[in-house]
């Protein structure tokens, strides 16, 4: 003993060179990695995708072409090219003891979702549709509220007259670019006008792009860039923050990047919440 300078066999030593794999929340948006030598599974190995659902003890991830795959949680994943165990996500609890959603709303347990209302949320994109679901969803379900999204403002006037609001069917309407003068702007006035004005409400945050509503700390960025006007917002956001940004593969990654980075309604910009609550409130009056 007296060549040591300790007990070589005190501690755990079984557990010397083994490698330490961590429990992760697989939080919606999460990027997971299989790893190419992953055991049974050779259609599975070096797969990549975003966290989209949990439910049943399993995990479904999408990948960047769109394709969704359906894994057990557990371990046999690797996130940042560390070896991961995925666990179901906790919901948020606060000091009471009661949970609260991802918009800051008191959980209702064992809620089912109710039918849904004749009245319609509508926002103009598909990312926008994804950031309302991630951090209302819960929300909504509850409400029976359906989120719709226009692909676009262009399509407001057209798509209020097919859907003709009245008295327990309203539709309230999330634009971006909401400021003075817009296009959009002129557009809402425009569509508004040809319908029953009392039964829709169209109001929008001031961003470019939904992406801008999500606050620049939380996706670890000093802010958001400024894009020359007649350069695509996306594509040029990317390329200033130096993520790969040549195809729309590159910036569907780019958002789910973004989405990834949003826990709850602290990482959105107070021009957006306001809107989106106005909107509930509005589409559930009966």
């Amino acid at each position: 003993m007296r060549d040591y300078d300790s007990d070589v066999l005190s501690g755990d030593w079984r557990a010397h060179g083994r490698t330490v794999v961590l429990d992760v929340p697989a939080d919606s948006g999460l990027v997971v990695e299989l790893p190419d030598d992953c055991s049974g599974a050779d259609s599975a190995a070096g797969f990549v995708g975003a966290v989209v659902l949990v439910e049943a003890g399993n995990v479904h991830l999408e990948d960047r072409h769109g394709r969704v795959r359906v894994f057990p949680l557990g371990a046999g994943f690797l996130v940042e090219g560390e070896p991961v165990r995925l666990v179901a996500p906790a919901a948020a609890v606060v000091s009471s003891g009661r949970a609260r959603t991802a918009s800051g709303s008191f959980a209702v347990a064992d809620a089912r979702a109710r039918v849904a209302r004749a009245s319609r949320l509508w926002v103009e994109g598909r990312h926008d549709a994804e950031l309302v679901e991630q951090v209302w969803g819960d929300d909504l379900r509850v409400e029976g509220v359906v989120v719709e999204y226009l692909e676009g403002a262009d399509h407001l006037a057209e798509r209020l007259l097919e859907f003709g609001p009245s008295a327990g069917r309203r539709v309230g309407v999330l634009l971006d670019h909401w400021v003075d003068g817009s296009k959009e702007s002129r557009i809402a006035t425009e569509a508004v006008a040809a319908v029953d004005a009392a039964h829709v409400l169209v109001t929008g945050h001031p961003f470019i792009d939904i992406w801008q509503a999500v606050r620049s700390s939380a996706v670890g960025i000093a802010a958001w860039p400024v894009v020359p006007r007649g350069v695509d917002w996306k594509t040029g956001t990317c390329r200033a923050l130096g993520w790969p940004h040549e195809s729309s593969a590159d910036r569907a990654a780019a958002w789910r990047r973004i989405r990834a980075s949003v826990r709850g309604y602290a990482d959105l910009e107070p021009a957006l919440l306001g809107r989106v609550e106005q909107l509930i409130d509005f589409v559930t009056t009966d």
